[in-house]
């Protein structure tokens, strides 16, 4: 862990001394123990690997790297050396004979010396709009969260993150900015807020705000789309499709309990059969899908048995359920969450205890993924900490405690690619992500070396990732001269 990270676990530890114990389940007392602690890393993330002023962004232009080797995203091995043309935001051919170009001012050769060209990563599992935010501020002033987002963003596609799947947030304005050249971030496929139950993971009201009146006024939780209350399949079908209207990808539910959520244990199950099922048709009749945070076989039986169609975590599944997964076609959103996130939760803490229930399960739960052949995506799921963002790479680099380094990187690539492509015409990048082949988006990475024997090179990005490329454009050229 980096030293601002371990001064973030250090600061949680003392205040834990402190304390003792929780002061009260409420969004304040998260933001004791989360926030006041991350407070100096949310106003000011690290500086972005290698974020050296980048070379002016040519847009519709014409890029050629000569002389690499590719990882395609799909194969365990490099080709050998290989031309790679791009044109627009496409890859237009790929080729082991010399390809002619034009000498134009908007073409740009690059000679990758023999080095690997690779697909941009995709992380599956991202909160584009709480990462820099304290608990306390999430739901404060929009405008200010949005800059820190915006400036997260662009320090997400620096380290090589070209796409993420947003399952929480209000990330519709930013996914628009980036996509209007505005801000430089990744691509983004949006849930919008994430829908909950009264007291299930996502409901961050004090108790204040209770008793809730179904149709009365919205709290400010739900006003900002971070996350939102609904009790009956009604409410559900309306908070889902109030998400599609606003140009979700995918529908976003927590069918179980959370760690970071003050008022829902763990072993609970939410949402009823019927509240599910309303999510599912609503997202189904616009072409796309649900994804369902669950834990425990019986929050992910319950999905399941509702048509849900993506698991996020699934981190205390037995065997049982693993192969129900397996048998059913259920795709299972993952993440190796790294140990440093459970320590940032303070000993004594409710927080702390649901951190330390989970964890256990990591391992065995890639274990019973990779016995039953399940359908696996890969993402991070970081939380309101700026110095555990910048190891988003290291955090895929951990993954070959189970797989080896091609195995992670093509799910991280193509495999992540199939998920997100099931959001049908909701796709708002339609076209090939993940893979280096004709015809496919230009999200690429020029890396020196081959991450395909050392992974680690994934984790200093700013050493490593030698040309960044999203959508044809060009926003790093460390060989540029």
């Amino acid at each position: 862990m980096n030293s601002k990270a371990g001064l973030s676990t250090l600061c949680g530890l003392t205040m834990a001394r402190k304390s003792r114990r929780i002061l009260g389940p409420s969004l304040m007392s998260a933001a004791i123990f989360i926030g006041l602690c991350q407070a100096g890393l949310a106003q000011k993330a690290p500086e972005a690997p290698g974020s050296a002023p980048p070379p002016v962004l040519i847009k519709n232009g014409t890029t050629l790297f000569q002389n690499v080797r590719i990882f395609d995203g799909k194969s365990a091995s490099l080709s050998e050396s290989t031309n790679v043309l791009v044109r627009g935001n496409q890859i237009e051919r790929i080729s082991r004979a010399p390809i002619p170009v034009d000498r134009s001012a908007t073409t740009r050769i690059i000679d990758g010396g023999g080095r690997t060209l690779m697909p941009g990563l995709i992380d599956a599992h991202w909160h584009a709009m709480l990462i820099r935010v304290t608990p306390a501020q999430a739901f404060g002033d929009v405008g200010y969260n949005n800059l820190l987002a915006g400036e997260e963003a662009t320090d997400t596609l620096m380290r090589g993150f070209t796409t993420v799947r947003d399952v929480g947030g209000p990330a519709f304005g930013l996914k628009r900015a980036i996509d209007d050249g505005i801000v430089k971030g990744p691509r983004i496929y949006p849930s919008g807020a994430m829908i909950t139950v009264t007291s299930g993971h996502g409901d961050f009201r004090q108790l204040t705000d209770l008793p809730r009146t179904i149709g009365g006024m919205l709290t400010r939780m739900e006003q900002i789309g971070g996350a939102i209350v609904a009790d009956s399949p009604d409410e559900v079908r309306v908070r889902a499709r109030e998400q599609l209207m606003q140009g979700a990808s995918q529908v976003k539910l927590t069918a179980g309990g959370g760690v970071s959520s003050p008022f829902s244990p763990i072993d609970v199950t939410t949402f009823t059969e019927p509240e599910l099922r309303a999510a599912v048709e609503a997202a189904e009749n616009w072409g796309t899908y649900v994804a369902a945070h669950a834990f425990t076989p019986a929050a992910i039986r319950g999905a399941i048995s509702a048509g849900v169609t993506c698991i996020e975590h699934g981190t205390l599944m037995d065997e049982a359920t693993a192969k129900l997964i397996a048998e059913k076609g259920i795709w299972l959103s993952m993440q190796p969450l790294p140990e440093g996130l459970r320590l940032g939760f303070p000993v004594g803490s409710v927080q702390r205890a649901k951190a330390d229930e989970i964890w256990p399960g990591i391992a065995r739960s890639y274990e019973l993924a990779k016995k039953y052949k399940i359908k696996t995506a890969w993402g991070t799921d970081v939380l309101f900490s700026a110095a555990l963002a910048q190891q988003q790479g290291a955090i895929l680099a951990s993954l070959t405690r189970w797989y080896t380094p091609a195995e992670a990187l093509i799910m991280a690539t193509s495999t992540n690619a199939e998920l997100l492509a099931l959001s049908g015409k909701r796709n708002p990048y339609p076209g090939k992500l993940g893979v280096v082949e004709q015809g496919a988006f230009a999200d690429l990475l020029l890396v020196d070396g081959n991450p395909l024997e050392n992974i680690n090179l994934v984790a200093d990005p700013g050493k490593n990732f030698l040309v960044i490329m999203k959508d044809g454009v060009i926003y790093k050229n460390a060989l540029a001269k």
